[in-house]
């Protein structure tokens, strides 16, 4: 008799962690494999007898509460990830942080004062931050975030080069317009939403990572533009950094990959509501707590350098120092609360973050040695690191993803406000006091009511 055995062994998929592979079939966890045996026995004189046995097939499905809510690929989601970063630093740490590096250049050669210089951000996004926020949401939850992303990358790189020519107020005005609209068009907002899309379990780190982008922006672009002011001048480093926006983030946005239709996890649900959302008073509390930290953020940053190299009379080497310092230790805010928000309720993240913020304050506007400054700048700079990346990460804790582009666009318009007229307020303040003490006042009381607000908010994660 003669036997013929043949073994077929197939493992289908594992999907792990945050990242689905390919073709796998509807299960948040699944393992398939199957085997088949064939026998085929004959025996002399007799007819063939074939016997065809499926010893087993077995399906396995977990129901991990972190599996993520699409199906992708790995290196599609890495991708996500790493372009996140690079737009970040860009429009953010070189676009947004790196301006206020120029405002003294300005007030020495234009005779501007700190109140007009600060208010091109302010008057700028008190235009584009309503009008074009909630437009901007609704575009990236109809459309997704890459289409966004390239008209933000386009509009911040042509800020700059025209700011880089610009000797007139009213110019400076126009071009500061441009750079807000690119910052609602292609900074946080549309990146928050590609990652809360793309990372689940893992979302905090994803977002702490691609935030390093502001960060390394934000602590390079001082010592960038300290060499390119050296050797070319202030107003061609400008346009060459604008240019750079533009040649670094395109391609890398022009390949990006949107993320899969979301797949609900868990029993079904009814669809999110925004109208429900505004009835929530979470809603409120969560907006006000961000304007406020925001505002503490934005007028301290803007203000820093005016402080340190028109009235400390700092050099440009030392104040970039400064600078580079604060942002440096915003990496590792980042990476801290990114961490803590996938382990603890991010309402204490939030918090955390917003005491951080209050307690460096007043230590860079009144501290008197460089010790204290700089024990400051690194207080202050973990706080800065953790403000702008915990706030989507709450609001997917509280509302979900279904409507988070939209709720982003709400929220983060009115943070856009008080972005802009922080930094505004505290350089009137300046002008008509002749110091920054009753400016340092305010910032602080402004961080601790953003505390209060969150105090308010729930502890508990949400249940899909």
């Amino acid at each position: 008799m003669r036997t013929i055995e043949f073994l077929f062994f197939q493992r289908i998929c594992r999907v792990e962690g945050d990242y689905t592979v390919e073709g796998c079939f509807d299960a948040k966890s699944f393992r398939i494999e199957s085997w088949v045996t064939l026998h085929l026995m004959t025996g002399a004189g007799s007819d063939g007898e074939a016997a065809r046995s499926l010893s087993t097939c077995q399906l396995s499905s977990e129901d991990d509460a972190s599996a993520p809510p699409y199906f992708g690929k790995r290196h599609e989601a890495y991708q996500a990830g790493a372009t996140a970063f690079v737009v970040l630093f860009c429009i953010v740490g070189v676009a947004l942080w790196g301006l206020p590096f120029y405002y003294d250049f300005m007030v020495q050669q234009f005779g501007w004062t700190r109140a007009q210089v600060t208010s091109g951000n302010a008057l700028s996004k008190l235009v584009v931050g309503p009008v074009f926020g909630f437009l901007a949401g609704w575009a990236i939850d109809r459309f997704g975030p890459r289409r966004m992303m390239l008209i933000g990358i386009l509009m911040a790189g042509f800020a700059l080069v025209g700011l880089g020519w610009t000797s007139s107020l009213s110019v400076f005005y126009l071009f500061y317009f441009f750079n807000a609209l690119g910052y609602v068009c292609g900074g946080p907002l549309p990146n928050q939403v590609l990652l809360t899309r793309w990372f689940d379990r893992s979302r905090g780190k994803a977002m702490g990572f691609a935030y390093l982008g502001i960060g390394l922006g934000g602590a390079t672009v001082p010592w960038i533009s300290h060499v390119l002011v050296q050797h070319f001048g202030w107003q061609a480093a400008l346009r060459i950094l604008g240019f750079s926006i533009v040649v670094i983030s395109i391609p890398l946005a022009l390949l990006l990959k949107e993320p899969p239709e979301t797949r609900r996890t868990g029993a079904p649900s009814k669809p999110a509501s925004l109208n429900a959302a505004f009835k929530q008073t979470s809603l409120y509390l969560l907006t006000l707590g961000s304007m406020c930290s925001i505002a503490a953020v934005s007028g301290t940053q803007q203000n820093l350098k005016l402080l340190l190299t028109l009235d400390r009379h700092f050099t440009q080497r030392d104040a970039a120092s400064v600078l580079s310092l604060v942002l440096a230790f915003s990496i590792a805010g980042r990476l801290l609360m990114g961490w803590l928000a996938d382990r603890i309720s991010k309402k204490y993240v939030m918090l955390l973050t917003y005491f951080l913020v209050a307690a460096g304050i007043p230590l860079l506007f009144l501290g008197t040695s460089r010790l204290v400054l700089y024990a400051s700048a690194a207080i202050f700079g973990i706080g800065l690191g953790g403000d702008y990346m915990i706030i989507p990460l709450m609001t997917a804790e509280i509302f979900g993803i279904e409507i988070l582009g939209r709720l982003l666009g709400v929220i983060l318009t009115a943070g856009g406000i008080a972005e802009a007229g922080a930094p505004w307020l505290i350089g009137r303040l300046r002008d008509a006091t002749g110091s920054y003490s009753e400016s340092c006042v305010v910032l602080v009381a402004i961080a601790l009511l953003g505390g209060v607000a969150v105090l308010g908010l729930p502890a508990r994660r949400r249940v899909a």
